[in-house]
């Protein structure tokens, strides 16, 4: 199962596979854009997805929008910079378990996976 990590940006998608590995979550895949997340989530059935907001082609809403239509339990965490509250609102109305803010702090990252999918190694 696993966490898939879809972002755009190499620097944002290795460190969320570092920090989440280092922790011991096993990463299912990474995706660079909106369309390959959403074709990873269906090859891979994910327990958890690390969904970047801001994409150039499909952005994190409309992944949230087409994975939720065909997976009502998918568990979306939405990946987000500061000043975005109006889309993250959006983003929980839409189904996602929770968000967290770049930069990155690997305690509250960390913190709010297990919230959603508990420790490392927990499968459901």
């Amino acid at each position: 199962m696993g966490i898939l990590i879809i972002d755009d940006t190499d620097f944002d998608r290795n460190l969320l596979r570092s920090i989440l590995a280092s922790a011991g979550y096993e990463i299912a895949g990474l995706a660079n854009c909106g369309e390959e997340g959403i074709r990873q989530y269906e090859a891979l059935a994910p327990q958890l997805v690390m969904l970047d907001l801001i994409m150039p082609d499909l952005n994190g809403i409309e992944v949230l929008r087409r994975i939720r239509a065909e997976h009502p339990d998918a568990k979306v965490m939405m990946c987000t910079s500061v000043g975005e509250e109006n889309m993250v609102t959006l983003a929980r109305k839409m189904g996602a378990r929770g968000y967290v803010v770049k930069p990155y702090i690997a305690e509250n990252l960390l913190s709010a996976v297990k919230k959603i999918i508990g420790p490392p190694g927990k499968e459901f």
